[in-house]
């Protein structure tokens, strides 16, 4: 593998014990950067929803994942294995809350079956700061906006992108990760590289963070490849990669993911506790 400065480095881990793992990658636009060069470290990678891997990795079929944030919360001894991640310090286009109705008079949320973290995003952003709790309903893979009629309606991924409201059917979209960014302040986490407790990553941290730093030198040829097939021009699929996401989970992403944890606790959606992702970093203070 050649990282982003043209170097060699050495990402073979095939005579070595992380030969063995299974590394699971959510198989939406907004991960090629992170997986672009891993085809070339001897990794066994498979691809699916967020929700799954997540299942996967917790019933012991994956040793390693790019799990939702708010799993790692909830997880079994999770651990953080890399500073690669996806982020966003402002809107993200791929995570969107489609509204019916005047947010005060929503009663029901319709979650994308792929989402963890966007639906528990949604939901603390609706009830920290307008006081609702909706009633929760799944709207399955393959589904569009007009196939619930729940009061709001979120989408992730490459369905999200691109989405306004619809023609007038719905009143109003949020891009949760611009909510978020001015509501707090802070970056917003949507995945990480997460391994299963006990297994053995010597080395991981630095394969996937060459990957990474490949994928984000070459954002021209993912774009290039990957616009056509996700109803994009080239130029709109790399504003989306290079400007809507970021890549490093730094120190104001690890005290996001610690206020994330703090109010999905309070929600009751992940288990109250030592942030799973903290740095010595305090947190930013947000309004209400």
């Amino acid at each position: 593998m050649v990282d982003a400065a043209g170097r060699m480095i050495s990402t073979d881990v095939r005579s070595g014990p992380s030969a063995r793992l299974r590394l699971g990658a959510v198989q939406y636009l907004n991960t090629r950067p992170l997986v672009h060069g891993l085809s070339q470290a001897g990794l066994d990678v498979r691809f699916d929803l967020p929700s799954r891997l997540a299942d996967q990795l917790a019933a012991g079929r994956l040793d390693v994942a790019l799990i939702p944030t708010v799993e790692l919360f909830r997880g079994d001894g999770y651990r953080v294995v890399s500073d690669a991640c996806i982020a966003c310090r402002g809107p993200v286009m791929s995570v969107k809350l489609f509204f019916r109705t005047a947010v005060h008079r929503v009663t029901t949320l319709a979650v994308d079956e792929g989402s963890r973290t966007s639906a528990a995003l949604a939901r603390i952003l609706l009830a920290e700061r307008f006081g609702i709790r909706p009633r929760i309903e799944t709207l399955p893979i393959g589904s569009g906006l007009g196939d619930s009629q729940a009061d709001a309606v979120l989408l992730i991924g490459d369905r999200a992108i691109g989405r306004g409201t619809d023609g007038g059917a719905f009143q109003l979209a949020w891009d949760l990760g611009d909510e978020w960014c001015r509501w707090t302040g802070l970056p917003f986490v949507f995945a990480v590289w997460a391994a299963r407790r006990g297994t053995f990553t010597a080395g991981l941290d630095r394969i996937l963070a060459a990957a990474r730093d490949a994928g984000r030198a070459n954002l021209a040829a993912i774009a290039a490849a990957e616009a056509a097939p996700h109803g994009l021009t080239v130029a709109q699929c790399h504003s989306y990669l290079a400007d809507n996401l970021h890549y490093d989970l730094g120190p104001r992403e690890r005290d996001a993911v610690a206020l994330f944890q703090r109010h999905a606790a309070r929600l009751g959606l992940a288990p109250a506790g030592p942030a799973a992702a903290s740095s010595r970093t305090a947190p930013a203070r947000h309004g209400s």
